[in-house]
């Protein structure tokens, strides 16, 4: 599993200011943090990659388990998604975004499980909670993973000849851009360290 995560103080610029007193870089880091927590929980990934050339998000991500990469290429997300693939152990390759702060490693297995179970030879992608963006694309062995995030990233992976999955996995569609979209997060659930900094709980970890 590929997680670019950009340099924290570039990160989640619409975000900036959504907690107030929470300097805007702690909240970044904690939403990297609890994805990474999430990826490293889910059974059907067998590795964690985080692709940055920060060194808080680096120091962090190896605390939990995840290997690093650096972020060579250095042009953006889908090149920091390409980089990573092309580093990544042999077998299906996934891309996820590092702003799912409530994302349940149950949820993760599950649209894992249903990209494997798709048909073959062919990337299949989640769609965010709006329908227009994409928080997962998965490629089978052998095929380019080909990302095309940004802004309408779901119509330009369908034509891109990927496939849209289409569970009910909330916490995985949930991806953080803005201030409602953290509080529709916090709804469903944070991760702890986004809760510790929101001052609410965190029963998303607790639902698997």
């Amino acid at each position: 599993m590929v997680v670019p995560v950009k340099r924290l103080a570039a990160a989640k610029s619409r975000l900036r200011g959504a907690l107030p007193g929470v300097p805007h870089e702690e909240l970044a880091l904690a939403l990297a943090a609890d994805t990474v927590r999430a990826v490293l929980a889910c059974p059907a990934v067998a590795e964690a990659l985080v692709v940055t050339d920060d060194a808080r998000v680096a120091a962090v991500a190896r605390a939990a388990g995840a290997r690093v990469l650096a972020d060579e290429p250095d042009a953006g997300l889908n090149a920091a998604f390409r980089h990573g693939a092309a580093g990544a152990t042999a077998g299906w390759v996934a891309g996820l975004t590092a702003d799912l702060p409530a994302l349940r490693p149950a949820e993760l297995t599950g649209a894992l499980l249903a990209a494997r179970s798709g048909r073959s030879g062919v990337r299949r992608f989640v769609p965010d909670a709006p329908g227009t963006g994409t928080v997962l694309l998965a490629a089978p062995p052998g095929v380019p993973l080909e990302p095309r995030f940004g802004v309408g990233s779901a119509a330009a992976h369908a034509a891109s000849g990927a496939l849209p999955l289409t569970g009910d996995w909330p916490s995985l569609r949930r991806d953080v851009d803005t201030a409602a979209d953290l509080a529709a997060a916090a709804l469903l659930g944070l991760g702890p360290r986004t809760a510790a900094l929101a001052g609410v709980g965190s029963p998303a970890r607790s639902a698997g």
